[in-house]
């Protein structure tokens, strides 16, 4: 089933366009300070008007965004890449006015880049960096010269080894943020989607325990009413009225009494960690066989295409789970169509029934426990089906058929040996 993770990266980059904002509050108070002590206390020849009115654009923008960033909106990667591309171009529209690379506050600019390493992708991160590599760049040539800032040894002009050192270890800075940084960030992500992948299996199986442990009370009771049934039917068969029906209703009762003495049989069967190899003709022919018992007035059409002499080890589970999922689509219509094929690799179960379809409100909740699109289903079997056949590696794909109905897919690896 598809998860929430594009909601989940919105909020994470909403609460990092959160935190820039914030950081834009603090370099904001920063240079509103500075504007006053270096024209009122210690005037040093800085162009007042121009910066206040930079100043005054960029107050209600950091304003208007750190509000945005409260508000339960999408925000996406290109928004906040765009927002580090103002920062960077407000920034450097100060510097300019400012004494340019001269400014000791250049180095400002390593921040945007260090933000898109930890957030962006490498692509958006590379080209933050570039940009405020070229920025630097022409800051060194073009600015409004502030002489307090730029004494004789720090003159742009002319080949000064300070400038050029300077603008180097910008650009090397620049690179060991990416390079570094963008993979320290990755990794991280990387080990927290690891983190949530096992918390979200660790559920699973503690929904699997409940439902076990459940199925096994379950069965333990209902050995008592088929017996009670049996014996009822056993003297109905005595009479020749509706003996057909009799027959089936006995048949059915035999089918109950022997799914329960699989159910014990598979859970010893688990337990053991010694499974030998079938070949997987025969295992599909005895799967589909009981399935068969389960529906006796059912109309099947069985395929086998593309499969070769192979043996493989299946887990008592597997079965189970491919009859549950059978039996859904039994339940959709009174047709089913079965294609089943496989390689050394990968054997594939498709089950196509001619049925209304899947309900597309429900479509994404279904494998969910609990959740089902039939009037009396349990909303169990296709959830236990999928984190089964998930557990051994395999994959449960449902859809609605073209011409009606729906497809159910399964992929199953296996673990196999060639037949002699």
């Amino acid at each position: 089933m598809e998860k929430a993770q594009p909601t989940n990266n919105n909020a994470a980059t909403r609460e990092n366009l959160h935190i820039l904002s914030m950081i834009r509050g603090v370099a904001l108070l920063g240079q509103v300070l500075a504007l006053i002590f270096f024209t009122w206390v210690q005037p040093i020849g800085l162009p007042v008007a121009a910066i206040a009115f930079v100043l005054s654009v960029y107050a209600p923008l950091t304003a208007a965004i750190w509000v945005r960033s409260r508000r339960a909106v999408a925000i996406g990667d290109t928004e906040f890449f765009i927002h580090l591309l103002a920062d960077i171009a407000f920034f450097s529209i100060l510097l300019f006015l400012s004494g340019g690379a001269s400014n000791p506050f250049v180095s400002y600019l390593l921040i945007p880049i260090s933000i898109a390493a930890t957030t962006l992708s490498r692509g958006y991160s590379i080209a933050i960096a570039v940009i405020a590599l070229l920025c630097y760049s022409l800051l060194l040539k073009y600015y409004v010269a502030i002489a307090a800032l730029a004494p004789s040894h720090h003159q742009t002009t002319g080949n000064s080894l300070h400038i050029l050192g300077m603008w180097v270890n910008f650009a090397i800075s620049a690179a060991i943020i990416i390079y570094f940084i963008s993979r320290m960030a990755a990794t991280l992500k990387q080990q927290e989607q690891e983190i949530a992948m096992r918390r979200d299996a660790q559920l699973r199986d503690e929904q699997l325990l409940a439902v076990g442990t459940l199925a096994a009370g379950t069965a333990h009771e209902l050995g008592t009413p088929l017996n009670t049934m049996k014996l009822i039917v056993d003297e109905m068969l005595l009479d020749t009225d509706n003996q057909a029906d009799v027959v089936l209703l006995y048949q059915q009762i035999k089918q109950c009494k022997t799914t329960l003495k699989q159910l014990l049989t598979t859970a010893e069967e688990s337990q053991s960690t010694k499974l030998e190899a079938q070949p997987v003709q025969d295992y599909f022919d005895n799967v589909l066989a009981r399935w068969q018992l389960m529906r006796p007035l059912l109309q099947t059409r069985i395929q086998f295409t593309d499969s070769s002499a192979v043996s493989a080890v299946f887990h008592p589970t597997i079965a189970q789970s491919i009859l549950n999922l059978l039996n859904n689509a039994a339940d959709a219509s009174e047709r089913v169509n079965i294609d089943l094929s496989w390689n050394t690799e990968m054997a594939t179960i498709s089950i196509r029934d001619f049925g209304a379809g899947l309900d597309t409100d429900k479509m994404k909740m279904l494998g969910q426990p609990f959740v089902t699109d039939k009037a009396d289903g349990l909303g169990l079997g296709l959830f236990l089906s999928q984190a089964t056949l998930t557990r051994f590696g395999g994959i449960v794909s449902l859809q609605n058929a073209p011409e009606g109905g729906t497809l159910t897919q399964i992929s199953l690896p296996l673990v196999t040996a060639e037949v002699s």
